[in-house]
């Protein structure tokens, strides 16, 4: 049996975390995040608990708080803990579906800010395509969907002014 004020703490923590997030209170959800992940690291050992699962959600919210703060090496650590549970084990049709699009989302930014573009923008098309393929509701979906186009217009026009003058592609200049 789970040790219920254990789960309960850790749940309610996750939620509050969630809830900061989307007022925007983007520290508050970062230190509700690492709470909730305190709480669940005391239940007693051999308790049945998907503790992989739940710090994926716990690194979720983390990710996009850290985004939403500019700590954008912060949030690319907490992405990649996050993403090494959801590229394994996410459904995109659960309701887990939604932080497994936020984080894919957060890292995009945070890659795009870093200056790592062509990961920036591998990682934005793949949050539109999660979104797009996603059945059930997504609070704040269009408004994703937007800045995904805005930050990929920008990365195609940085791409093409870094290019040099009178430059041609392989198969232009073979044609």
């Amino acid at each position: 049996m789970k040790p219920l004020k254990e789960v309960a703490m850790s749940y309610m923590a996750l939620s509050e975390a969630q809830k900061k997030l989307e007022e925007g209170a983007y520290g508050e959800a970062a230190a509700e995040s690492s709470k909730a992940m305190d709480f669940s690291k005391t239940m007693p050992p051999g308790e049945t608990f998907d503790h992989d699962g739940f710090d994926a959600l716990c690194y979720a919210v983390l990710a996009s708080a850290r985004a939403g703060l500019g700590e954008y090496d912060a949030c690319l650590e907490a992405a990649g803990r996050a993403l090494h549970y959801f590229n394994r084990r996410g459904e995109l049709q659960q309701d887990e579906g939604k932080q497994w699009i936020a984080v894919v989302f957060s890292r995009g930014v945070a890659f795009h800010e870093t200056g790592v573009y062509d990961e920036a923008l591998k990682n934005l098309n793949m949050a539109g395509e999660m979104i797009t393929e996603r059945k059930g509701e997504l609070p704040g979906k269009e408004t994703m969907l937007k800045e995904i186009e805005r930050r990929k217009t920008m990365l195609l026009e940085e791409e093409k002014s870094q290019r040099k003058p009178g430059y041609k592609a392989w198969w232009e200049f073979w044609s």
